[in-house]
């Protein structure tokens, strides 16, 4: 299917660096579908950060007028932005989208739901810059206390010595080294587009070194219901996962999993199917608008 692109550059943008200037070591992308609700804060929290990088938003389609706000939004924050539309449905094929936009030497997959602190990126820089070919943040809610920080850092510490060539995070936390991520394939729906990208592309990734996670790399998803919980994989899918030793990992993924998410059509776009994209209130969207 043809790509249809919007390009809409504002390196020129009150307050921003001049378009001259040299390129920033960052790409982050966020992909979204219907999401001018969680936008804003996103965006917000993106502004805010300490090191220079370089914003791909990825527009999958958006029925309510996402796009527009995104656009609107940076506009507002002074954040210099590409704004591309990728048609074909799916989270895959958004990425893929973005990436091959990308620059720098680094890139950050980031959610449109989820907010990150001001030093995200330059904490994402120092895993990256020890030799690691990507890495991965912890999760906590936007309320979470330090004891809960604390917590969730030992977690991911833990998780990590013990299946260090695994995913341990959610594709709003991930980070690359962009030259690594295209050898490795990228995001791609024909080598795979189901669910579970993050795992996947993780998988690759650790192929050609060292997967990274740090204590000091967090940020928070949104705390809104997820209400379909049959885009995940099942109890005992999760304990193969573990348990499959890293030279069967192919078989794993390719063989085995893939062709049971298959068999259940979780595709990567079957994720957009959520009670809150089906039903929005209109009336609630436009008053936040005005």
């Amino acid at each position: 299917m043809l790509l249809e692109s919007q390009y809409y550059p504002e390196w020129g943008a009150p307050g921003q660096r001049p378009a001259a200037t040299a390129l920033p070591r960052w790409s982050v992308l966020i992909p979204f579908f219907n999401e001018r609700d969680f936008l804003d804060g996103t965006l917000a929290s993106l502004a805010a950060q300490d090191v220079p990088f370089e914003l791909i938003l990825i527009d999958n389609g958006s029925t309510d007028g996402s796009g527009a706000v995104a656009a609107a939004t940076c506009r507002r924050l002074g954040l210099a932005f590409t704004l591309l539309v990728e048609r074909r449905p799916g989270k895959v094929n958004a990425l893929q989208t973005g990436v091959q936009r990308a620059r720098t030497r680094f890139v950050a997959t980031c959610d449109a739901d989820t907010l990150y602190p001001v030093d995200y990126l330059r904490q994402a820089a120092r895993l990256l810059e020890t030799g690691a070919v990507a890495g991965g943040a912890y999760f906590v809610t936007p309320t979470a206390t330090e004891q809960d920080h604390v917590e969730a850092a030992k977690r991911m510490a833990r998780a990590a010595r013990l299946f260090p060539a695994q995913c341990h995070t959610g594709g709003a936390g991930q980070v690359f080294r962009t030259d690594v991520l295209r050898r490795a394939g990228q995001f791609d729906a024909l080598r795979w587009g189901y669910v579970l990208e993050d795992h996947e592309i993780m998988h690759r990734m650790a192929k050609f070194g060292r997967l990274a996670y740090g204590e000091g790399l967090w940020c928070a998803p949104s705390p809104r219901p997820r209400d379909r919980e049959s885009i995940r994989w099942t109890l005992a899918e999760r304990i193969l996962y573990h348990a499959t030793p890293e030279p069967a990992r192919d078989w794993f993924f390719y063989h085995f999993l893939a062709r049971r998410l298959a068999a259940r059509r979780l595709s990567s776009d079957r994720i957009r199917e959520r009670h809150f994209y089906a039903e929005p209130d209109c009336a609630v969207m436009l008053q936040k608008a005005a």
